[in-house]
């Protein structure tokens, strides 16, 4: 049942560094357009009527590198539309519309292209949506496959030289990438980060494994590219001048890809830290054999590294070796045990799990929920198995004739067991995992064997500014109406939250607060059948929601 994997292709090479930029000739107006994402289990959208100004849960930096890349020359507006949507006035402006995202945005990305359309604009889209699938984007002017390099040069100049939309699309392939460490800072100068959840930034492009369901080797490569130490604390620092950050996920694929950059990193996001007192944690993806580093372990605590997101995917051996997965099982250390390693250095662990693999049988959810409760993980990605193009699994199930597209399905998946019964599975897999008493008893485990493993931090001036200490006020207000009084979990709220009030564990409390508020609420969505069980594509469901709320531009 193991995929066999064909020889990736030879990865695009980089650029000579030093290479010079594009000078333009002309002054234009560009306009970035981030398209709105579906409500669904990784936005965390349920937890945004408690923080107050949170509208969206990260900003795309993709984008706002895009931005930053563009001549200084020219003027450049950004709008993210999980914030406001792009009205008629800001397409007038624009000379040229630019669009990048993922498969699951697609319905939204063509949309923005035929808006751009109606005011005749020149559009042009790039990110890893586009990269993989061009044919997925027939109207677009201009397609930018693959990463920052040659063919953004040769893009930019030719909305330099143009004025009027070609007659033909046209495509700009990468043939030579541009250096990680000559990327600029993301243009977080055009954002308010107050309006996202958590802040993001990137130190690494790639990872050395071939997991069966994953694109990332395919569309990045498999040796990991990087940034310098430097390139990272300045993007930090361009972070907090733009707004009042709690923390700042690193997007790498997989933040331990390369070891020794790793710790190459870590000393100087400590110093970082203990130069700006600690106003953030950070969290990352890493592979579980993290756990079998301590001294990459010890400066991640260090650092303040506190939520690790680990594909574990199954607990199982056999399931885990069918998928190519088997650094899970590396080292002669046990799942639980990696697990248990990570929390003993302060790190939550978050973990992904798939349901509707070959190997899964009709007693899987047992044991998926047996796992749950032995490893304390609180969340959990539960997601039903999806096929992206430029995947291993894609191309086997391709050649199985098991890849099905009617848009009615949760998957595109043709499951060995009966479809209705892996819909259901993942169904009672989500909606128990997520049943409040179960999901508080994975956090109080935390709150003893994880949180309390983690340094102490400094209460500086900037952690006690009267700004933080309104926010964390206006959080708790929120929880307790929203949740202490109005929730149909209140009781089971209180019964957590009465004792972290009287020992004064504030910061605790808001944390599984915010978090379990959506976990929770999301799991009785998808109880009552409102939302996809595949997180990784947009089915009918979640295209028909777009519709009604486009319809109101």
């Amino acid at each position: 049942m193991t995929a066999v994997l064909k020889d990736f292709e030879q990865p695009v090479p980089e650029s000579v560094p030093g290479k010079p930029r594009y000078v333009p000739q002309s002054q234009r107006r560009i306009l970035c357009v981030f398209p709105k994402y579906s409500p669904s289990f990784g936005t965390f959208n349920n937890a945004y009527p408690l923080l107050g100004r949170v509208k969206a849960f990260m900003p795309p930096q993709g984008i706002l590198l895009v931005a930053a890349y563009l001549p200084q020359e020219w003027e450049v507006r950004f709008i993210d539309e999980n914030i406001r949507s792009a009205q008629p006035g800001d397409y007038r402006w624009a000379d040229v519309v630019i669009v990048s995202g993922m498969h699951i945005q697609r319905s939204q990305i063509n949309h923005i292209n035929a808006m751009a359309h109606r005011y005749g604009k020149i559009t042009a889209i790039g990110g890893p949506s586009v990269s993989a699938c061009p044919e997925y984007y027939p109207d677009f002017d201009l397609l930018h496959l693959g990463e920052l390099g040659d063919a953004t040069d040769r893009m930019i100049e030719y909305m330099d030289l143009q004025t009027d939309r070609p007659p033909q699309q046209i495509r700009f392939e990468t043939t030579e990438r541009l250096p990680l460490s000559e990327f600029p800072v993301p243009a977080y100068h055009l954002i308010d980060l107050n309006k996202y959840f958590i802040g993001n930034v990137q130190y690494s492009s790639g990872c050395p494994y071939r997991c069966e369901f994953c694109d990332i080797p395919e569309l990045y490569g498999r040796n990991p590219r990087l940034k310098e130490p430097e390139q990272i604390t300045a993007e930090l620092d361009a972070m907090l001048a733009s707004g009042n950050l709690r923390a700042v996920y690193f997007v790498d694929d997989n933040f331990v890809g390369d070891r020794r950059a790793a710790m190459k990193l870590l000393p100087h996001l400590i110093d970082w830290q203990k130069r700006n007192g600690y106003p953030i944690q950070f969290a990352c993806e890493a592979t579980l054999n993290l756990a079998q580093n301590k001294e990459l372990l010890a400066m991640m605590r260090e650092a303040y590294f506190c939520t690790v997101f680990c594909g574990i995917e199954t607990p199982e051996a056999d399931a885990l070796k069918s998928i190519s997965k088997q650094q899970n099982l590396m080292g002669g250390m046990s799942i639980l045990d990696a697990i248990k390693t990570l929390n003993s250095y302060g790190m939550e662990v978050v973990s992904g799990i798939i349901i509707g693999l070959d190997t899964d049988t009709p007693d899987t959810g047992d044991r998926i929920l047996e796992f749950i409760r032995l490893s304390n993980i609180p969340m959990l990605t539960i997601n039903l198995l999806h096929a992206l193009p430029r995947t291993p699994l894609w191309r086997r199930l391709e050649a199985e004739g098991r890849l099905n597209f009617d848009e009615k399905r949760e998957s595109n998946v043709e499951f060995l067991m009966p479809y209705e019964d892996v819909v259901e599975l993942w169904r009672r897999c989500i909606t128990t995992a997520y049943e409040p008493e179960f999901l508080y008893q994975r956090f109080a485990y935390n709150m003893e064997h994880t949180f309390r493993n983690r340094i102490k931090r400094p209460l500086t001036p900037e952690r006690l500014s009267k700004k933080n200490i309104r926010k964390g006020l206006w959080i708790m207000a929120n929880l307790i109406l929203r949740i202490g009084i109005l929730s149909n979990y209140r009781k089971t709220f209180w019964a957590m939250a009465a004792p972290k009030l009287k020992t004064g564990k504030i910061e605790n409390l808001i944390h599984i607060g915010l978090v379990a508020h959506h976990l929770i609420t999301f799991a009785q969505e998808c109880g009552r059948g409102e939302q996809a069980a595949s997180f990784y594509a947009q089915n009918v469901k979640a295209a028909q929601r777009f519709r009604v709320g486009s319809l109101a531009r």
